[in-house]
């Protein structure tokens, strides 16, 4: 082990650490269904201490608390996913990216693209069929069509669909790919 000495701090120093001016916010990077995602996180915070209050503070607690944060977190985490797609943040291994030449990696992703639209359409494809089966059933603790959870969950593999086909688009018609966009985002940002 090596022992890292670091300059003590003065509290005076801490205090002047958080009076750093800031940019103007950008939001220019969130779309529609951020915003949407964000709203329903609110919602399944709202409910959980609902929940906790109800039945810790109270004693008595409400049903119907539980039921509903799991669908917003089921909602939560579909319609996240449509950035995450958007923005090319999902978990993907790019090791052998670096080993190819660039024209090949850029062939490559194109392929990735291609597998990654089949996929989505593949999978929106099951949800309408899925909700064939099950889109009239009802939730357990409140009268409410479990449709809503489940036509939001079809309506963010749509989006998922749409937004992997409009980054193949910019990947064919740019200079620079999202993969390649993100990765230059990631180590601006230095994550």
């Amino acid at each position: 082990m090596t022992d890292q000495q670091h300059a003590p701090v003065s509290v005076e120093e801490m205090a002047h650490a958080f009076e750093e001016e800031n940019g103007p916010v950008d939001l220019s990077p969130y779309a529609v269904e951020d915003w949407i995602t964000l709203a329903v996180f609110w919602g399944m915070g709202f409910c959980v201490f609902l929940q906790f209050f109800t039945r810790y503070v109270l004693n008595n607690s409400f049903a119907w608390t539980e039921e509903i944060a799991a669908n917003c977190l089921v909602v939560v985490v579909f319609l996240g996913s449509v950035m995450c797609v958007r923005m090319f943040r999902h978990i993907h291994v790019d090791l052998l990216y670096r080993f190819v030449s660039k024209p090949v990696g850029r062939f490559l992703e194109l392929i990735v693209d291609l597998i990654t639209i089949g996929f989505f359409a593949y999978i929106t494809w099951l949800m309408w069929r899925y909700l064939e089966i099950v889109g009239d059933e009802r939730m357990v603790t409140v009268d409410l069509p479990r449709g809503i959870v489940f036509y939001t969950v079809f309506a963010a593999f749509a989006l998922m669909f749409l937004r992997a086909l409009h980054n193949f688009i910019k990947d064919i018609t740019g200079k620079q790919t999202v993969r390649e966009k993100a990765q230059e985002a990631v180590s601006t940002q230095g994550i």
